[in-house]
């Protein structure tokens, strides 16, 4: 008796912890959702724009002085952008801006109109994290559940921006902490990400649809394993390649805004001299192919993420190539999201693999997609719900082994620098304390080679 009673109790408690998370994610969910689709209308309007004045690129340089003006004399702290959001969920108190939603917001559809090379994921999260973290206030929450409703805008921003919400709940658990997740704020994050994808659409905004039509057929003396032992195998190699560039591209960034600040003075030159590398290196490939978002190009040809899951839809060095021009336009000022971009570059990078080995170039096009992306962020398990989420789950198996090794092989480093390491990959570094950011473990490798 006394046994049921208390389970009644338990449960009553749990309902009232759900109704409460899901009365405070709503208004996360509402104005993050309505401010995405906001976004990717702005983004889409943007691009077209671009395309048919091809001449607004010669403006990229004089916007990205614009762009680090605004920040620098009005944006507060909210130039650490995704950064900022991370440690005010580790460590509370800095406070995150309100105006970090509207100044990233302009600033990202400012760079993709004169043709930097950047992405939307950025600026869905720091949305979602700074409505979040203005409504939390006027509520009056407590730290920890500003704490929970911060990764909630998280969640609802990444949710909404790609159509994928379960990949977004998850991913904002994730990537706190290397080698951890809490699931204290699993339900609302999950509750945010579904309700702002929701919101979004409900505007008619569409996302990009990719399909893998390859057919997995299992002969020979291996069939009893369930799934293509040679490929298998070919997707383990992949994956490391896969983390490689993942691992190229976080430190090719953060090399370039190293030497950017210590050798340029002046800080407005900045964004002068990477909008104009951008623009030099385009027009010496004789390709704009690499210029905005590249999730397709104005006439359907060329190279794009889209046309990657196509055999001949990518060049060899496509994926280096969107590499450089895209650390360079964020290390230099402009701003925008990294994932996208890591999208074209793991899709191209899987083209050119699949294309050399005589493997499927849709599936491989789709593993390169998540998996530099779960290198580049050290979040495997986000990236493998992703690719459930986009292309179905009858790949799963391939999805995960991609990622997995994407993960190791990408080290200690990745695109945010307030990433903590709650555990050491494999234990491949003794130098690496538990808690410690990428940041300081960066720092801390930089002092042992001077």
């Amino acid at each position: 008796m006394i046994k049921r009673i208390q389970w009644s109790f338990d449960q009553w408690e749990i309902l009232k912890y759900v109704v409460r998370w899901f009365l405070l994610v709503i208004p996360v969910a509402l104005v993050s959702g309505s401010m995405v689709a906001l976004f990717l209308y702005l983004l889409n309007q943007a691009t077209l724009l671009r395309w048919n004045y091809g001449w607004l690129i010669f403006f990229l340089p004089l916007a990205g002085v614009v762009i680090v003006a605004l920040y620098r004399f009005k944006g507060k702290n909210s130039e650490a952008g995704n950064n900022l959001v991370m440690d005010e969920i580790s460590k509370p108190g800095g406070g995150i801006p309100v105006r970090m939603a509207p100044f990233v917001l302009i600033t990202t559809v400012v760079t993709h109109l004169f043709g930097g090379s950047a992405g939307r994921e950025g600026t869905a999260v720091q949305i979602g994290g700074s409505m979040a973290h203005y409504i939390g206030k006027k509520l009056k929450l407590n730290k920890d559940d500003m704490r929970i409703l911060l990764i909630s805008g998280v969640a609802a921003g990444f949710g909404a921006v790609f159509g994928t919400p379960v990949t977004g709940a998850i991913f904002a658990l994730e990537v706190m902490a290397i080698g951890r997740i809490k699931y204290d704020a699993l339900l609302p994050a999950f509750l945010a990400s579904v309700m702002a994808d929701i919101v979004c659409s409900a505007y008619g905004i569409q996302h990009t649809h990719y399909h893998i039509d390859f057919q997995d057929t299992l002969s020979g003396s291996t069939a009893f394993l369930h799934f293509d032992l040679p490929l298998l195998l070919s997707v383990m190699v992949a994956g490391a390649l896969f983390g490689l560039a993942g691992f190229a591209f976080s430190e090719l960034s953060h090399i370039i805004k190293s030497l950017s600040n210590k050798y340029i003075s002046k800080k407005l030159l900045i964004p002068v001299i990477g909008g104009g590398l951008v623009l030099a290196i385009s027009f010496l490939l004789g390709t704009r192919d690499y210029l905005g978002i590249g999730v397709t190009t104005p006439d359907g040809t060329g190279v794009s993420i889209v046309n990657a899951f196509k055999a001949g839809g990518s060049e060899t060095f496509s994926w280096f190539w969107k590499l450089l021009l895209t650390a360079i336009t964020l290390s230099t000022g402009f701003k925008g999201g990294e994932v996208t971009p890591l999208f074209f570059i793991g899709a191209t990078l899987g083209n050119t693999l699949a294309m050399v080995s005589g493997n499927p170039v849709e599936l491989f096009a789709g593993l390169g997609f998540i998996a530099v992306f779960a290198g580049a962020t050290n979040t495997p398990l986000a990236c493998t719900f992703m690719g459930v989420e986009l292309f179905g789950g009858e790949y799963v198996l391939y999805y995960a082994v991609a990622c997995f090794i994407a993960y190791y092989f990408s080290g200690h480093t990745g695109i945010y620098t307030s990433q903590r390491v709650s555990v050491s990959k494999a234990n491949l570094n003794n130098s690496v304390d538990n808690n410690n950011t990428l940041k300081s473990i960066r720092d801390h490798k930089r002092k042992r080679k001077g």
